[in-house]
């Protein structure tokens, strides 16, 4: 036990919910507020003040028949979950290749998450940066083990766990209160029935 202890003290992981819900998510809002809020008030302004390069679309996708064009603020705001991740990496003092391989993993647990994105990214972020810290620097090919470990742990995790999450954080549909069935009156009985009850 005093072996793990020590590990874990060596990879800077501490779990603690201080860590992981003060320190994460406030680096978490930093990151959603890099790329999400500030896309919305640069498409704001420019669509307000008619700013033409900020509303004209700079980057065009190509994905076989789509084509998907983005303003940058589109683009900032298609960034929330990366910024997101890598923002709660640099909370959790990740290395550097801990850090950047959280980009793809941000990505996709916000994609995958939909209406719960930014929840998900918060538990697959602090999973991967983990594991990735924990595997960073033990072996000889650091360089492709450490990106390949947080970015398949990460984006396993979030294949697992961000729809889920999506769903939960999906609003429900109020069903209007349906009309209350019709009394039915019962035949009154006359005579020694109606007397005997």
């Amino acid at each position: 036990m005093e072996k793990l202890r020590n590990f874990l003290k060596r990879k800077d992981i501490v779990f603690s919910a201080k860590r992981y819900f003060i320190d994460a998510m406030g680096a978490m809002a930093q990151g959603l507020f890099c790329t999400l809020l500030v896309g919305t008030i640069l498409d704001t302004i420019g669509k307000q003040f008619g700013i033409g390069f900020l509303t004209t679309a700079f980057l065009t996708i190509k994905q076989g028949d789509a084509v998907l064009q983005y303003t940058i603020g589109g683009l900032c705001s298609l960034m929330v979950g990366p910024g997101m991740a890598v923002a709660i990496g640099r909370a959790l003092n990740c290395p550097p290749l801990v850090l950047f391989s959280l980009i793809p993993v941000g990505f996709a647990a916000n994609s995958l998450g939909g209406a719960g994105g930014p929840f998900a990214v918060l538990f697959v972020a602090i999973f991967a940066s983990e594991l990735g810290k924990a595997v960073s620097k033990e072996t000889k090919i650091d360089i492709l083990v450490t990106p390949i470990v947080t970015i398949l742990a990460g984006i396993g995790f979030a294949k697992l766990i961000a729809a889920p999450i999506g769903a939960a954080a999906r609003p429900r549909r109020r069903q209007a209160p349906s009309a209350p069935a019709p009394r039915r009156s019962l035949p009154r009985r006359s005579g020694a029935s109606a007397r005997c009850r």
